[in-house]
């Protein structure tokens, strides 16, 4: 199974939103989420629901607990 920076890297590719426009939603530095992207860093639970709600996919989807896109 993917991991964290697997899946939002691949989120980012398929959607038509960049990660500028990530780091803007969720109130912190476009660095910020390219640490995330690259596994320097992670981000905190109420950021994760945040990404999570930003590409509307489940957390176990956005951190590869599981393969099932749909949140419950």
């Amino acid at each position: 199974m993917a991991n964290f920076q697997e899946r939002l890297k691949s989120l980012k590719n398929e959607s038509s939103t960049s990660y500028q426009e990530l780091a803007e939603y969720l109130g912190i530095s476009l660095r910020a989420v390219q640490h995330y992207a690259s596994g320097a860093r992670t981000p905190d639970l109420e950021g994760l629901i945040k990404i999570a709600d930003f590409y509307e996919v489940s957390i176990d989807y956005l951190v590869g607990r599981s393969d099932e896109r749909e949140r419950s």
